[in-house]
């Protein structure tokens, strides 16, 4: 198991936004968080890579305590992308890329030629080679999320952490992000969650989805046993059907009204 978190809980002001959590990662999976706003997919991210701590429970990381790691150490195995990008200074896209290089450098290490490789070749993953001299801040909300994407490759984590990866791309750069991540789980055993707002895309690509309600796991399984009509009326308070797309064969979510 690359992580496993365990009887979960995470409050704020004394607040609860994660209640009783027990959520395994294994190599190879893609995992879709799905829920309507405001349900904890993104506290959850940013708890279980160890950025907000405090929670009590259990979380363990490649079978050892996450607590038990240090900053650097656990930035060497697990790679997180956030919703929103901020970069406050003129970095070219291919200097972004190249800070995911600086949990495997000691300080003031420069990057080597095996450094600056990996990095290419996240880039040419991420179809982002062609932004290599831009300015990050020049570019637009899709191409800096490819970039930024690019740079947690760099990282060479085991687990991969993704909030709404496909929130500022327009359609043709959502199948290819996603197809890209499905691919290197599928293909290089990397252990991927994704908070996904498009139902559908979550069902195509992840090899499993966790449906969040008011902070608590509301479902998990495969998506046909995840997505059900009453799962969706309950949760995101919509009438819908699940059908097979006749032209793709994949599971989609058809809302009514």
């Amino acid at each position: 198991m690359l992580l496993q978190a365990s009887n979960l809980h995470y409050a704020i002001e004394k607040t609860p936004i994660l209640t009783d959590i027990h959520l395994g990662l294994r190599a190879g999976e893609f995992v879709g968080l799905i829920g309507a706003n405001g349900g904890g997919k993104t506290t959850l991210l940013k708890v279980i890579s160890g950025l907000w701590p405090g929670a009590t429970g259990e979380i363990d990381l490649l079978d050892r305590p996450l607590r038990s790691y240090s900053t650097r150490e656990i930035a060497q195995i697990v790679a997180h992308v956030p919703q929103s990008i901020h970069v406050d200074f003129a970095f070219s896209a291919r200097e972004v890329v190249l800070m995911g290089r600086s949990p495997h450098l000691r300080r003031f290490d420069m990057e080597s030629a095996h450094d600056r490789a990996i990095a290419d070749r996240a880039m040419q993953i991420t179809q982002t080679t062609h932004l290599t001299h831009r300015l990050i801040h020049t570019l637009s909300g899709g191409e800096q999320q490819r970039v930024v994407i690019a740079r947690a490759l760099t990282q060479e984590p085991r687990v991969l952490l993704l909030d709404e990866p496909t929130s500022n791309l327009d359609i043709k750069h959502q199948m290819g992000v996603l197809s890209m991540v499905q691919s290197l789980a599928r293909d290089s055993g990397l252990g991927v969650i994704a908070a996904i707002h498009d139902l559908g895309l979550a069902a195509r690509f992840c090899t499993r989805l966790v449906m969040m309600s008011r902070g608590r796991i509301a479902a998990d399984g495969t998506p046909e046993e995840v997505l059900t009509p009453e799962r969706l009326a309950q949760v995101f308070e919509i009438d819908a059907q699940i059908y097979r797309d006749p032209f793709s064969g994949h599971l989609a979510v058809s809302v009514q009204g």
